[in-house]
């Protein structure tokens, strides 16, 4: 029988929360058993990039990713957000390890290509390492994972976090029951964007299509729907989506919103 395996992916808005942040982290820390951890960091390197000159440009939720703005994203991804999350997990009594994509060859990825438009070094995954994440893993260590990969030729590439998540789940579920969890500032998918009492239960595909035709779902909570069907496609056995201060109940579906197989 598999052994349960949470991955948890954690958005700007919670790390740029110093207090959620904490709370967070403490309850993730109590998770028992084998876990994962991808955040992203989107708000805070736009911040650092625009005092630093950079300009950034943002299409449909994704960034382009340019020379100078990839300098950036490493020092704040790779740099400072995943240490001070592992500084933080070890405060907590949990052993973590952070990493990106070209640690221990982890995950490899190839630069978008895109019929219209120049995402930049932004990176699509091709291969994870799940031999590398199975061996940390007993080593009774969390892993901390930030949004960047790597081409094997030396070049890094922005990743997005949600993606990232989802590969991890997808590879990992052929060694064990995967529950990969998304945490936002939200109690779930809303009905009504205005109403945090309106989360919708539960989510299959043909509810999403109908959701997104009448633009009740749109922007960014769109590509993450499209992970979250990737990974229940691929084997994963339960996505959810929720507030982040809501982790226990989230692992267990008792909170948040639920994407589920026809």
């Amino acid at each position: 029988m598999k052994e349960s395996l949470y991955i948890i992916k954690i958005g700007g808005n919670i790390i740029d929360d110093e207090a959620m942040l904490s709370s967070f982290l403490k309850d993730f820390a109590s998770i028992a058993g084998h876990k994962i951890l991808v955040h992203g960091g989107g708000k805070m390197a736009t911040r650092v990039a625009e005092a630093m000159g950079v300009p950034q440009q943002i299409l449909e939720g994704r960034r382009i990713t340019d020379a100078e703005t990839l300098k950036v994203v490493t020092m704040v991804y790779a740099g400072y957000i995943n240490k001070n999350i592992v500084a933080l997990l070890q405060a907590a009594g949990c052993n973590a390890i952070g990493l990106c994509g070209a640690d221990g060859n982890v995950m490899k990825a190839h630069k978008r290509i895109h019929p219209v438009t120049d995402y930049g070094f932004a990176g699509d995954v091709d291969e994870v390492n799940i031999g590398l994440m199975k061996a940390l893993m007993a080593q009774q260590l969390s892993l901390v994972f930030s949004p960047l990969t790597h081409n094997g030729q030396g070049l890094l590439l922005n990743t997005n976090a949600d993606t990232i998540a989802q590969e991890i789940a997808k590879a990992m579920s052929e060694l064990y029951k995967v529950s990969l969890v998304y945490c936002f500032e939200k109690p779930g998918v809303l009905l009504n964007a205005a109403d945090d009492n309106s989360v919708i239960k539960n989510i299959t595909v043909t509810s999403f299509i109908d959701l997104k035709e009448k633009n009740i779902i749109t922007e960014g909570m769109i590509p993450k729907l499209q992970n979250a069907f990737t990974a229940l496609e691929a084997g994963v056995k339960v996505v959810t989506i929720g507030h982040a201060s809501n982790l226990q109940q989230l692992i267990q579906q008792q909170a948040g919103t639920s994407i589920v197989n026809e």
